[in-house]
């Protein structure tokens, strides 16, 4: 018996992964978070398989469904949104399992991130603009960020920035990262990303709060901000040059 973590992908059913989804049609157990994972996707569940929606449940009553399940030598599909690596609160998970001696696996999914990269139609790295990418939060109504992780540090680098479960504090991001990026650095907001409700919301650190609130966007949401959501003027990569290819 295995408690298989995957990543449901950022919203679109057709968006997990083939492994994902083979293993949650072979799986009589399966935990989701109804507020956050497609429910076409709990089509694919076999027939009279448990179905467990995890929204309102407590980690130890996900722990004892998952402890149930194999004591009974059955498998488990723990569909997690996005990908089960950041901010999944799978850490926790695990560590549970592995008190109770319950074998686990990670099959990896589509992060939020790169779907709204995709629905943007933008590179996040660009050659001499922006190589590095920072994946983050805020710490309101969430666990307290770690020392040296808060905005205005990590903004000092204007790396391309991606914030997670942030777009209700808008305001104080913008108030955070505007000493580094400036107020002409571009932002976009990506609510649900790649569900057919999607909706961008593009503007600048100067603007974007207003735009935010303007569009009613409160939740479901990644905030870009950087260079590389506007760059037209940059070289070409060094991956594809004639004098690479030709050595």
């Amino acid at each position: 018996m295995t408690v298989h973590f995957i990543g449901a992908g950022p919203g679109a059913a057709d968006l997990i992964t083939v492994r994902g989804q083979r293993l949650l049609a072979d799986s009589p157990v399966c935990l989701y978070a109804g507020s956050l994972v497609p429910t076409e996707l709990l089509s694919v569940c076999p027939p009279g398989a448990r179905l467990i929606d995890t929204a309102r449940l407590t980690l130890d009553e996900i722990i004892a469904e998952m402890v149930t399940a194999h004591s009974a030598g059955q498998d488990v599909a723990r569909l997690h949104s996005g990908d089960p690596s950041v901010f999944s609160a799978v850490a926790e998970q695990m560590r549970r399992l592995d008190l109770a001696g319950v074998p686990y696996a990670v099959v990896p999914g589509v992060p939020a991130f790169a779907a709204a990269a995709a629905s943007l139609g933008r590179e996040l790295t660009v050659p001499e603009v922006a190589q590095t990418v920072i994946l983050t939060r805020t710490a309101e109504r969430a666990t307290a960020m770690p020392p040296g992780e808060d905005l205005a540090t990590l903004g000092a680098s204007r790396a391309t920035m991606i914030l997670h479960l942030a777009v209700q504090r808008i305001d104080a991001v913008v108030a955070d990262l505007l000493p580094s990026y400036g107020p002409q650095c571009p932002v976009a907001v990506v609510a649900r990303a790649s569900r057919p409700d999607e909706l961008i919301v593009r503007g600048t650190l100067a603007d974007i709060a207003e735009r935010v609130k303007a569009a009613g966007v409160r939740r479901t949401a990644v905030i870009v901000v950087g260079a590389a959501l506007t760059a037209a003027q940059f070289p070409d990569s060094h991956l594809y040059s004639a004098g690479r290819c030709r050595s």
